[in-house]
């Protein structure tokens, strides 16, 4: 799907729009709500409050019933993600083989801390626990795309592709 940079409440809300339309057919007992804030999430990359609000109104449902679903998924962000998400696993097996200096690596080149974003909306980087590929381990995940039994180096080949993908040039 499309994603979108959005700066305006407008903006927000009309593409939000869009998307409640496609959902409107549906009754209150087929109503599929993660789904709903999947579509939101997958256009904003976060969940934006103005969008939140927008289906609330729309969709005649209690917004403290949105923000419910949206906080015990850990699927769904709340704040602005980046264009590249990393995420490190440090299950048992990845921590085994080497996950933690990995995950320095990371945060030392991306100046970042596991849950930040980077301010230029460029990265955000997470942990994780177990992603069910642990004879891959040490094991990252950037933007779905499984990297595992890394070096080193090879992260640090990872970053510089990504940033190369991201415009930032081999120095960042």
């Amino acid at each position: 799907m499309s994603q979108h940079t959005i700066n305006s409440k407008e903006q927000i809300e009309q593409i939000t729009l869009k998307i409640i339309t496609s959902y409107r057919h549906l009754s209150e007992e087929e109503m599929d709500w993660i789904a709903l804030l999947q579509d939101i999430q997958d256009q904003f990359r976060y969940l934006p409050p103005d969008g939140l609000k927008l289906c609330a109104r729309e969709l005649n449902v209690p917004l403290s019933q949105l923000y419910s679903i949206a906080t015990f998924y850990t699927c769904f962000s709340l704040a602005p993600r980046g264009k590249t998400e990393i995420q490190v696993c440090m299950g048992t097996a990845c921590h085994i083989r080497g996950a933690e200096p990995i995950l320095d690596k990371i945060l030392q080149q991306l100046a970042l801390n596991p849950g930040e974003t980077s301010p230029d909306l460029e990265y955000s980087l997470e942990t994780v626990n177990c992603v069910g590929a642990c004879a891959r381990g040490p094991l990252v995940i950037i933007n779905s795309n499984y990297y595992g039994n890394l070096t080193m180096g090879q992260v640090e080949n990872l970053l510089s592709k990504t940033r190369d993908i991201n415009g930032e040039g081999k120095n960042g």
